[in-house]
């Protein structure tokens, strides 16, 4: 498969007969095959998450797609005759080009995606994190942690071909704490870190400050096509 960074926590990944498009937000997609089907996830209602402007830029290239959406993205939100699969939090769906997708439940709004391809499985966060906040009670943080850890746990056993998942600096210095412990818990050929807010740096940061993963950790960037 092939991995196409777009903006933000936004990516495409091509197999052979199909395109996934994870929540596009903002940002131009390569030239696409029009034999291929478009499987549109969005995780999400926040808007750097879900930007119903996909389905015109796939209209207007004239592709074939079909949408899964979680079930807090309103119905008036995106165009009617959209073929959706509507996805609720820890529930498996097989969609008719037998694409498997499960979910688990965000830590923020929303779902996060386990999609089992015809060439490997893939997992997309959206904003399911370990989301720490300066100014928050430890109380609240403590539990923060561990609805994250109880998500994360579910997929222990599983292997992933590729991973999207946060890395967020506006976190500080809990900017890595979700990565972490994906990266300790969960098999991930190749991680790409999103949702860092137009400042890249913060991959080398981690690469710095962590090097025992660098070899899993993908610079999103550089991410045009790359073949995993």
């Amino acid at each position: 498969m092939k991995i196409t960074y777009i903006n933000h926590s936004g990516f495409l990944v091509e197999t052979e007969n199909c395109y996934y498009v994870f929540d596009y937000y903002k940002g131009e997609l390569p030239r696409l095959d029009k034999s291929k089907e478009v499987v549109v996830f969005c995780s999400h209602f926040h808007q750097d998450h879900f930007n119903p402007k996909i389905f015109e830029i796939l209209d207007v290239i004239g592709m074939n797609y079909q949408a899964v959406l979680a079930k807090d993205i309103s119905k008036k939100k995106y165009p009617a005759g959209v073929k959706v699969t509507t996805a609720y939090h820890d529930q498996t769906y097989t969609l008719d080009n037998g694409t498997q997708v499960s979910t688990l439940l965000s830590t923020d709004s929303g779902v996060a995606f386990i999609v089992k391809t015809s060439e490997g499985l893939i997992y997309h966060a959206g904003d399911l994190n370990d989301w720490h906040w300066e100014g928050e009670t430890e109380a609240d943080n403590r539990h923060m942690t561990s609805m994250y850890c109880v998500e994360i746990d579910k997929i222990k056993g599983a292997h992933f071909d590729a991973a999207f998942v946060p890395l967020d600096p506006r976190q500080e210095e809990h900017y890595a704490d979700g990565m972490i412990y994906f990266l300790k818990h969960v098999d991930c050929d190749a991680v790409f870190p999103m949702h860092y807010w137009n400042e890249p740096s913060v991959i080398d940061r981690f690469i710095t400050e962590y090097p025992q993963y660098k070899s899993r950790i993908k610079n999103t960037e550089s991410a045009k096509g790359e073949e995993i």
